[in-house]
């Protein structure tokens, strides 16, 4: 017996558009973007991350093929272009695919406004340029107001997740986490600290194993007054340590 060994796309050969063509023209039509960091699970109809998957996994097998590695004999690499596939669109980019995971607000009724800070929530995420690990952590200052929308603090760690797994750079990230709790707390003052390992700079390049990358960003009151940007900055220097 011989081992049908053709991408799964071939083997499927239905006829229709390549599913990550009809994607990318659904977001285009709705005059979106579809950089590495966006979420585009609003344009994915159901079913077609299984479909999007295996046409991963079609072109996977390909680059392995590229690379002069041969995935029929190898033992090693004969699954790796479904492992690599799944692993992508279901794990370290899920970001990208899935909904925002529902957060629960809470009015802020006891008109709590006194600096809060969570961390450090862990962060998995991956640089754009080379598709590498960042890993670390995230701290984050709230100063609410009587208006805020309080959440749970297993809320950060999901919402720090679904913004992390996907491609990006360190600075865009914390950006854009910045946003999505501004928009949905409303508090007074924001801010976030992320302390991360690049592997992209570890485990190529210079190869220097002690470099990591700490980037801020501050909002509201954490921009206005210094006094209570100096007690998360000196809170937070207590937790790093």
């Amino acid at each position: 017996m011989t081992r049908d060994d053709s991408p799964p796309s071939v083997r499927i050969a239905d006829g229709r558009t390549p599913v990550a063509d009809r994607i990318r023209e659904r977001v285009r039509k709705a005059g979106e973007r579809f950089h590495a960091n966006d979420n585009i699970c609003a344009h994915v109809e159901p079913g077609e991350l299984d479909e999007l998957q295996r046409e991963v996994e079609a072109k996977m097998l390909e680059v392995l093929r590229a690379l002069v590695i041969d995935t029929e004999s190898d033992h090693n690499t004969q699954d790796t272009a479904r492992r690599v596939a799944k692993m992508y669109l279901r794990e370290v980019f899920a970001g990208r695919y899935v909904a925002e995971p529902p957060v629960t607000e809470f009015p802020n009724v006891a008109g709590l406004n006194e600096l809060m800070i969570v961390g450090p929530v862990t962060v998995r995420s991956a640089c754009s340029h080379h598709l590498c690990p960042i890993l670390g952590r995230v701290w984050i200052g709230v100063m609410p107001n009587e208006h805020t929308a309080l959440i749970g603090l297993s809320k950060y760690a999901r919402l720090v997740e679904w913004v992390m797994t996907r491609p990006q750079i360190q600075e865009e990230a914390i950006a854009n986490l910045a946003e999505l709790l501004q928009e949905k707390m409303q508090p007074d003052g924001l801010a976030i600290v992320m302390e991360a390992d690049h592997s992209c700079m570890q485990w190529r390049g210079v190869k220097d194993m002690d470099s990591k990358m700490t980037n801020s960003v501050m909002r509201g009151s954490f921009l206005k007054d210094p006094d209570l940007r100096r007690e998360f900055l000196s809170l937070l220097a207590d937790r790093r340590g």
